[in-house]
């Protein structure tokens, strides 16, 4: 495809994807290790789930700060500065382990500074790519960022427990090392990253007044105030049905090797819809693309309610999850598209917190559902409320009517780059 072919003659965007690529991996070896070490050194599976909690913590408490640095301050020095963090934060732990001096509460700390600097990477990569790339390339630009997030999950899982296998500081060593490589590749961006000019003399010391800018922006929007409502509760109801899915094959003795490539399988297939998604997106209306992605989950319950197996659980999702990176790639596409370039960041940051905000919560619905009504029948509630939060953006006429990209509206589309950029 022609916008494959322009990307990859961009230098600042390959720069930017291959570097945010290489950091994600070591970002998913680590985030794998967690809960085995934390367990490793406590033995208890609270302190195992507080690992991964805390880092989500971090993140969640990061992102919206990190949205209004985004739209103040250089967006590459901001990328460069989390991964040099990064580096220093994983090679403590490295260094711990070597010396035999590795502790709980070290590992918890590196595991929340982590979840901070990972917040503060994300909405300055993504001004970064409404800098670098023509209006033309933001869905397929979107579309090898979610190829990249599902190649990182489906590799770093498996890299992970074979560093472990070597020893406990061995992840941590190499995400020090993928993030030492993320920096050096972003040292060679050259495009300007700079903030938009903010013609108000006193905008540098008003933050909050920022971020409230961002938000007003958001919920004036039809568009993104129906996303900013369905993201979060979508989150939830899927998370739950997939956790639901996988205690249940847990209780039923499934040995976790089947159950790791059900896990594999369906990561697959997430990296065969990232590659389709340009296609998608781009002969398909954005509207509907959202709408069918939203429905794609709801066939998953009943086969996962009639069969309780592993082939069940990656066939069923197979549907959902092929198609989610083209929904994903369209709708943050276009979210850019209408966000003035400089209240991106917020917009961004503001977006990921709320849909975030759910994910810890969908474990706990997952078990007391499981709990209260059993296998079959949690799987069925949760099934009708996927197919409950599918309707908010049926029912959204401003989700429904958003067209392809070719005719989004060139208007509410600026293209930031200088007039000169190729």
């Amino acid at each position: 495809m022609s916008s494959y072919r322009s990307l990859a003659r961009n230098h600042d965007f390959t720069a930017l994807w291959i570097g945010a690529t290489v950091s994600e991996l070591g970002t998913r070896v680590t985030t794998f290790a967690l809960p085995l070490v934390a367990y490793a050194l406590s033995g208890s599976t609270l302190w195992a789930a507080a690992a991964e909690a805390v880092y989500l913590l971090g993140m969640v408490a990061m992102l919206l700060p990190a949205g209004v640095l985004a739209d103040r301050r250089d967006r590459l020095r901001l990328m460069r500065v989390s991964l040099g963090a990064g580096v220093l934060l994983h090679a403590s732990l490295a260094a711990a382990g070597i010396a035999g001096r590795l502790t709980l509460p070290h590992l918890l700390a590196v595991a929340l500074a982590s979840g901070l600097v990972a917040g503060l990477f994300l909405p300055a990569e993504t001004s970064a790519i409404r800098r670098v790339v023509s209006a033309e390339e933001l869905p397929t630009a979107l579309s090898q960022q979610q190829a990249r997030q599902h190649v990182a999950s489906l590799v770093g899982g498996p890299a992970g427990g074979a560093l472990y296998g070597v020893a406990r500081w061995a992840p941590f060593a190499a995400d020090a090392i993928t993030y030492a490589l993320g920096w050096m590749l972003l040292g060679r961006v050259r495009a300007d990253l700079s903030p938009e000019a903010r013609p108000d003399a006193d905008a540098a010391t008003r933050p909050l007044r920022d971020l409230g800018e961002g938000l007003r922006f958001l919920w004036a929007h039809p568009f993104l105030r129906v996303v900013l409502c369905w993201s979060p509760t979508a989150n939830l109801a899927v998370n739950a049905l997939f956790f639901v899915a996988l205690l249940r094959l847990v209780e039923a003795g499934f040995p976790a090797w089947q159950i790791g490539l059900a896990e594999t399988a369906i990561g697959a297939f997430g990296i065969l819809g990232a590659l389709a998604a340009p296609f998608l997106i781009d002969r398909v209306a954005t509207g509907a693309l959202v709408v069918l992605v939203a429905w794609s989950f709801v066939p998953l319950a009943l086969p996962l309610a009639l069969w309780n197996h592993p082939w069940a659980l990656a066939l069923a999702s197979s549907v959902g999850t092929f198609l989610n990176p083209a929904g994903n790639a369209g709708l943050g596409a276009y979210r850019l598209a209408i966000t003035p370039p400089e209240l991106v960041g917020r917009l961004q940051s503001s977006m990921q917190a709320v849909s975030m905000l759910t994910i810890p919560v969908a474990p706990a619905l997952a078990g007391g559902l499981l709990t209260l009504l059993g296998g079959r029948d949690a799987v069925l509630a949760l099934g009708g409320l996927t197919a409950l939060v599918a309707l908010v953006p049926t029912l959204a006429r401003s989700v429904r009517t958003v067209p392809r990209p070719a005719r989004w509206s060139v208007a509410a589309i600026p293209d930031p780059r200088p007039a000169h950029t190729a």
